[in-house]
């Protein structure tokens, strides 16, 4: 099996394990204690000197490799990324109906392309906590589907289809009196309670169950859910993890960061825009004996590569795009730049990310906006605005980006760990 062929295939099985932000941090811890990471309680004492560790909260995760000699004013190579999607969320009292149909209540999770999440099988999947504080993971696995209305009874739906959040979206899972059925009991069940009342709260969503797929001329194509932004956390795992023994050596601090809710703003305990990622440098400088000007100038001398998927050039809408910028399927991960500091790239992180692509040996372009068309943002602007440190925005390109099922190049996955790794390696 080639190297592609191999990437891939475990990408699509990192995929099929994270069907939530909470599933995808349980897999990357997973496959981090295989790589001989140790885990770091936050309520612990923190491990000082060399060695893998990584920290859990909610449905992020960050893991270092602390190097031999790390000092107060070691630098660090961050690389960030997210693990949430777009999509729908549960809501309270969420078992509902309609003329005999069961539902589910649910709230827009984010800002997903409505009509792509009709008529697909979804599952429900994320964590519930028990009155005594447990946390159990659950999925459901098939179980859901929000039906279109038949053309027959909306002759004008191809001229313009437009969904009301809250009367078109709520999907259907059964047939039958409402009061017989309950979606938290049978989530319970699942997870392996005795009946609802041992719930004492639940984040659960939505994601879609078509397994991920290879196909086209050559089986270049690559399609599959929640790519926007498994693609970056998978490629930044895979990257530290090959890269672990090398960085056991480096000169600077490597870091895997993967935060929650960027979809939503970023604006909680678990995201970039709130303290997690500070609180896991500031504990790691001060187990290395850092004071405050010697934390300042540690992160004086850091990276933050923010990775997140980007747009490729839409063969349908190329009027969409920049002219001179048409960053295409299979030309490598992007570079992604705004004047505007939507993203955090300046001259000094377009240099940086040279470097990297030239020595993992792969192409990359660059991505900016058209300026009719507001442009997205990420989590670099906000790590650069926390911490100071220096970032720059990359990301491979997508199409179909906040669908329930998005399309790359698999050479472009590949490409994104690999410059990545380069990011990370001592000689960078």
């Amino acid at each position: 099996m080639s190297y592609t062929a191999s990437y891939i295939e475990n990408f699509a099985e990192y995929i099929r394990a994270s069907p939530s932000s909470y599933h995808a941090v349980a897999e990357a811890a997973r496959r981090l204690e295989l790589a001989g990471f140790t885990e770091q309680r936050e309520t612990d004492e923190w491990l000082a000197g060399p060695g893998r560790r990584y920290v859990l909260r909610d449905g992020a995760i960050i893991a270092w490799v602390a190097p031999e000699g790390a000092g107060a004013v070691t630098p660090f190579r961050i690389l960030g990324a997210h693990t949430d999607s777009p999509g729908f969320k549960l809501k309270p009292r969420p078992t509902i109906g309609s003329n005999g149909w069961l539902q589910a209540g649910v709230e827009v999770y984010g800002g997903p392309l409505l009509n792509s999440w009709l008529d697909r099988e979804l599952e429900l999947a994320g964590r519930i906590v028990t009155l005594d504080g447990e946390v159990r993971l659950v999925r459901t696995g098939p179980f859901l589907r929000i039906p279109q209305l038949a053309i027959h009874l909306d002759r004008d739906v191809n001229s313009g289809l437009v969904l009301d959040k809250q009367r078109h979206t709520a999907p259907v899972f059964g047939v039958g009196d409402r009061s017989q059925a309950d979606l938290v009991g049978i989530l319970a069940a699942l997870a392996g309670l005795a009946d609802g009342s041992e719930v004492a709260g639940y984040d659960i969503l939505t994601a879609d169950t078509n397994p991920p797929a290879r196909f086209g001329l050559d089986d270049v194509l690559f399609a599959a859910g929640r790519m926007d932004n498994l693609s970056s956390v998978h490629a930044g795992l895979t990257a530290l993890v090959a890269e672990a023994e090398a960085l056991a050596i480096a000169p600077h601090i490597s870091v895997f960061a993967a935060f929650d809710h960027e979809e939503l703003g970023s604006e909680s305990r678990s995201g970039a825009s709130g303290p997690f990622l500070d609180d896991v440098l500031t504990r790691i400088g001060t187990s290395l004996g850092a004071t405050v000007d010697q934390r300042a100038r540690a992160f004086a001398d850091s990276w933050c590569l923010s990775a997140d998927a980007g747009h490729a050039v839409h063969p349908n809408y190329p009027e969409r795009h920049d002219p001179a910028n048409l960053p295409v399927a299979g030309g490598g991960p992007l570079l992604k730049i705004n004047a505007n500091q939507r993203y955090a790239t300046d001259a000094f992180g377009a240099a940086l990310w040279k470097r990297a692509c030239e020595r993992a040996g792969v192409a990359y372009q660059e991505f900016v906006s058209n300026n009719a068309i507001p442009c997205g943002s990420t989590i670099g602007p906000l790590t650069a605005t926390r911490l100071g440190i220096r970032t720059v925005d990359v990301g491979a390109p997508l199409l179909s980006m906040h669908s329930a099922r998005e399309l790359a190049h698999v050479d472009d996955l590949v490409a994104l760990s690999a410059a990545i790794g380069a990011f990370f390696a001592p000689a960078g």
